[in-house]
Order: structure tokens, then sequence, then C-alpha cells
């Protein structure tokens, strides 16, 4: 049972990944352009108002980076930390914790955007595409320079 867990993880986490990556890319969009009920209270937030404007950039730009899975390991680090920013300005003031302070999301999106910074973007990503084609075309040289030589 676990040698099957074992080789269905990297497709577990590819799906984990898009999902997180959807959903955050989602609040970005909900902020900057209204959609699916706009931001919190609706409508959008203003442009270039810090931190709200800034943040949605971030969950919109690098949600969307996480959700193809592409440069999965640094936009997941960007948008942990932005996260993480979020909770403790804004959110952790009111009260510790985050069932009490609305801090929910931002403290599951931190958490859950630095896993993936660790464990990269798994199955079914651009990341592991570009690393396969970089690692052929490597061998690819290598081969060539060895029969040559």
């Amino acid at each position: 049972m676990t040698g099957r867990l074992n080789t269905a993880q990297p497709y577990a986490l590819g799906l984990f990944r898009i999902v997180i990556g959807l959903l955050f890319t989602c609040h970005g969009a909900a902020a900057l352009f209204g959609v699916l009920g706009g931001a919190q209270g609706g409508g959008t937030v203003a442009a270039g108002a810090w931190p709200a404007w800034y943040a949605a950039v971030i969950q919109l730009v690098g949600g969307g980076l996480v959700l193809i899975g592409f440069g999965t390991r640094i936009a997941a680090f960007v948008a942990s930390g932005s996260m993480a920013y979020a909770y403790f300005d804004v959110h952790q003031p009111s009260a510790l914790w985050p069932l009490q302070n609305g801090g929910e999301a931002s403290a599951l999106f931190c958490w859950t955007m630095l896993l993936l910074v660790f464990t990269g973007s798994g199955a079914l990503g651009l990341d592991r595409l570009f690393s396969r084609r970089g690692t052929r075309t490597a061998e690819t040289s290598a081969q060539r320079e060895t029969v040559a030589a």
C-alpha cells in the first residue's frame, strides 16, 4: 500500500499545487478586478494602495505561477512571505488566534506556500517539463563530447 501511495505522491502534490494556486489567484483577481464578489466587502482595492494592492498583485501573479507550476519555489516563497506579513500586520494585532482575528486564510496560505517552497511543483507542472528538457540537453551534450573525444 505504501509503495502505491509513494508512486502517486508527485501527482497528489501536483494537484495540491494546482488547487492552492487557483485559490490564491482567485483572491488576487477578486481584489484587483472585482470578480467573484470582489475584495472584502465588494469592489476592488485602489491601485497602488499599500499593502492591499501589492498583496493582490502578488496573489494574482504568484498564484498563477504556482497554478501552472512555473517558478513554483520562488513564487511560493514570495507568496508565503506576503501572507506572513498579512497575518502579522493586518490580523494578529486584533487578536492572537487566527480564529479570533479572521486571519485563517492568511495563515493557511502562508504555510501551504511555504510547503511548496520545499517540495517543488510535483507532477503536472511546467517546472518539471523544463527540468526534463534541460537534463536531456545536458545529457545529449555530454554524449556528443564523449563521442568526439
